[in-house]
């Protein structure tokens, strides 16, 4: 009887012990972040006029597409407003400052994720293709307009954060760029004049060094539109692309504003917008 009290004691513990070790193998269910990563580093290029369906699949947009391949890619991005300008100033101040053109020049002295970040030691930079002198505050010259410069609008920013984009560090030095960078192509090359394809490889030839590095040192690269080509959806192409982001398509629905609280909420700052941040597309 004895003996046989030993022999069931130790079958029994052998099958919690091979039951705990099955459970240990098992390997833990994949789940997206509830909260924003804190990135080193998140540069943001705005494009311009044109919708989703015009870049999405397209054969004349091929790396913009790839891009998108590599990262989180929004089905359901929507600009604020038309026409251009006021959605410059809602990514970077969470409203509109009830501007309703593209008139130039304004001045405004509110709050504006430049200013937040300043202030909570990082720092901020825009660089304009076309700018033709850091600091420059004139509506336009040659292809740069200052409609595409949100930054520059505000007095609570120094005007050494408003930069030419022959500024913007290239690949092999992109550590040394602020905490979050705005990126403006100039007229033609943000699509606005000429045509997507001219786009494209623009973003390939300018971006794609740091879109790579992005990926192993924790910064993030954004790439979305003004607004698309008029219509009243305003559906635009947005994708994320960078360190600690899931690759594939996501359809939760998001603007600018949305954009915005996502970086406040990377650095802890408080929200100058009560869109939510985007939080459902990290690892």
């Amino acid at each position: 009887m004895i003996r046989q009290r030993i022999a069931t004691a130790i079958v029994t513990v052998a099958a919690l012990v091979g039951s705990a070790t099955a459970v240990a193998a098992t390997p833990p269910t994949a789940q997206a972040a509830t909260s924003v990563p804190v990135f080193d580093h998140i540069v943001l290029v705005m494009f311009e006029n044109h919708a989703y369906s015009q870049l999405n699949g397209s054969s004349s947009a091929p790396y913009f597409n790839s891009l998108a391949g590599q990262g989180a890619k929004f089905t359901q991005s929507y600009g604020v407003t038309h026409p251009s300008e006021p959605n410059y100033l809602a990514i970077f101040s969470g409203k509109t400052q009830g501007l309703t053109d593209d008139s130039c020049p304004h001045t405004y002295s509110g709050s504006n994720l430049g200013s937040q970040l300043i202030s909570a030691g990082r720092t901020f930079k825009g660089y304009s293709e076309g700018l033709p002198s850091d600091g420059y505050t004139g509506c336009s010259s040659g292809e740069y307009r200052r409609k595409h410069n949100g930054w520059v609008n505000f007095t609570t920013v120094p005007s050494t954060s408003n930069l030419t984009y022959g500024d913007f560090p290239g690949s092999g030095n992109y550590a040394s760029l602020p905490t979050v960078a705005f990126v403006s192509p100039n007229m033609c090359n943000d699509m606005h004049d000429c045509s997507i394809g001219t786009g494209d490889t623009w973003l390939k030839n300018n971006l794609d060094a740091y879109a790579q590095w992005a990926k192993t040192h924790n910064s993030l690269l954004i790439v979305t539109f003004d607004e698309d080509n008029g219509s009243s959806s305003n559906h635009i192409f947005t994708t994320f692309v960078g360190a600690h982001t899931q690759v594939g398509s996501f359809s939760n629905q998001i603007n600018h504003y949305n954009v915005l609280s996502t970086i406040e909420s990377a650095y802890g700052l408080s929200q100058l917008n009560s869109a939510p941040a985007v939080t459902n597309v990290w690892n």
